[in-house]
């Protein structure tokens, strides 16, 4: 990968990168993409995808509707600002 293409997807990514870093990043890009070439020469015709290596289907449990009230003092309790039972926040529309 040159260091052009690096410093077209560092302008992407928003990441300001030395000439140091770029130089770094394109030598280890370029590795990245050699190994993923490698990887799409394997064969794998007639091999099953596995997503999913331990044999387990859906752990989650069900839905269940309960109680779910919170005393207001503990809901405020970790505000950094509060007044009168209430979260204080910066104020959103200007006027």
């Amino acid at each position: 990968m040159s260091k052009i293409d690096v410093k077209k997807v560092a302008k992407l990514a928003n990441l300001p990168l030395s000439p140091e870093e770029e130089e770094k990043y394109s030598a280890q890009l370029s590795k990245i993409l050699d190994y993923i070439e490698q990887l799409n020469k394997v064969d794998t015709e007639g091999i099953e995808p596995t997503f999913n290596v331990t044999g387990l289907s859906n752990v989650m449990r069900e839905d269940e509707v309960g109680d779910c009230t919170i005393p207001q003092e503990d809901a405020v309790s970790n505000a950094k600002d509060k007044k009168d039972g209430f979260i204080v926040t910066k104020g959103v529309f200007n006027e």
